[in-house]
C-alpha cells in the first residue's frame, strides 16, 4: 500500500544520489546545478499540485487499460481455464504499479499524509472493484487453498502468476516514469530512481507490525464476504486506510508478500532476507493467525459445555 513518509520531502531520497563527475567545463554548468537543484529545492505548492493531478491521471490510465485487457481476456479465454491465472497477472501488474505511483507521491512529492491516505483508500476501493475475483495477495491465495475454495495446484500457479506481475510492474514503472511526464517523474530520474527501506524499527518490530496489519486486513475479508460487494469494498478500504496509518510510519504497511517484492525489496537499506523477515513470514503468519482465531479459537471458547444443561440419565436414576 501506500507509504507513509516520515522525512521531509526529498530528503532520504537525494541523500542517496552521488553527483556525477563532471565530463567537462559545459558538463560542471549544467548537469550538477540541475542535480543539485532537484535534490534541494522541495517543490511548490502549484508544481505539486500539479505532480499530483498527473499522477492521477496515471493511475487512471493504468486502471482503465487493465480493465480493458481483463475484459478482453475474459471473453477471449472463456472456459479454457487460463482466464483465472491471466486476470491474476493483470490485477497484480494493477495493484503493484499504482502502488509504485502512489509510494513516489509520498517518498518523494511530499503530499499531505491527509491526501495520501484518501488516495490509499479510493485506491483500494478501485481495486477492490474491477478485480473480477483475483486474489492479487499470496497470503489470501493459501487462505481460499485452506478453506477449500480452489486447489493446492491453483494456489500455487495463482502465486507464481502474483510474482511473476509484481516483477513486470517493477521493470515496467521506471519506463513509464522515464518519459518525464511530470517534474515529479523527472526529479525520481534524476536520483536515479533509487528508494530506501521504510523499515524504521528492529526487524521483529517490523514484522510484528506486517503480522497485525495482515491480520487485521484478513480478518475484515472474511468477516464482509456475507456483505453485499458494494458495500464490501468500502468496509476493506477503511481498514486497509487504518492499518496504513497505524503501521506506515514503520514499515510502509504493505502485508501483501507480492506487492512487497515489486515495491521494497529493490530499496536500499536491507538485506534480502531482511525483507523476507517482515513482508514474508510476516503477513504470512497473520493471515494464519486471523485464520487460528476465527476458525478454531472463537468456536472453541463460545461452545457451552452440555453437561451445564443436560444432567445424564444414570445420574437421575442414582439420585
Amino acid at each position: 500500500m501506500l507509504i507513509c513518509r516520515t522525512d521531509p520531502p526529498g530528503k532520504s531520497l537525494s541523500s542517496l544520489a552521488q553527483p556525477s563527475r563532471p565530463a567537462g567545463r559545459d558538463a560542471g554548468h549544467t548537469a550538477e546545478p540541475l542535480r543539485a537543484k532537484s535534490q534541494r529545492e522541495p517543490l511548490h505548492l502549484g508544481e505539486m499540485s500539479a505532480d499530483v493531478a498527473v499522477s492521477l491521471a496515471v493511475l487512471a490510465g493504468i486502471v482503465g487499460l487493465s480493465d480493458a485487457t481483463r475484459r478482453l481476456v475474459s471473453r477471449s479465454l472463456a472456459g479454457t481455464g487460463l482466464c483465472v491465472y491471466a486476470l491474476e497477472l493483470v490485477s497484480t501488474f494493477q495493484l503493484c504499479c499504482c502502488t509504485h505511483e502512489l509510494r513516489l507521491l509520498a517518498d518523494v512529492g511530499g503530499i499531505e499524509p491527509r491526501l495520501a491516505l484518501t488516495l490509499t483508500y479510493l485506491a483500494a476501493v478501485v481495486h477492490g472493484l474491477t478485480f473480477r475475483g483475483a486474489i492479487g495477495n499470496p497470503s489470501g491465495t493459501l487462505e481460499h487453498a485452506y478453506h477449500s475454495k480452489i486447489s493446492g495446484g491453483c494456489a500455487v500457479r495463482r502465486i507464481a502468476c502474483q510474482f511473476a506481475a509484481a516483477a513486470a510492474a517493477r521493470a515496467a514503472v521506471p519506463l513509464l516514469w522515464d518519459i518525464g511526464l511530470s517534474r515529479l517523474h523527472v526529479r525520481h530520474k534524476l536520483l536515479g530512481f533509487r528508494c530506501v527501506s521504510p523499515i524504521h524499527a528492529p526487524l521483529p518490530k517490523a514484522a510484528a507490525v506486517e503480522l497485525a496489519c495482515a491480520f487485521a486486513v484478513q480478518t475484515a475479508i472474511t468477516h464482509t464476504r456475507s456483505v453485499e460487494e458494494k458495500y464490501r469494498v468500502h468496509a476493506v478500504a477503511a481498514v486497509i486506510a487504518t492499518v496504513v496509518y497505524a503501521g506506515g510510519s514503520t514499515t510502509g504497511a504493505v502485508f501483501n508478500p507480492a506487492l512487497a517484492f515489486s515495491t521494497q525489496f529493490p530499496c536500499s537499506g536491507h538485506s534480502f532476507l531482511d525483507y523476507c523477515l517482515v513482508y514474508w513470514l510476516g503477513p504470512l503468519l497473520g493471515m494464519m493467525s486471523s485464520v487460528l482465531v476465527f476458525d478454531k479459537l472463537v468456536p472453541l471458547l463460545s461452545r457451552k459445555p452440555l453437561s451445564h444443561y443436560h444432567v445424564p440419565l444414570e445420574t437421575k436414576k442414582r439420585t
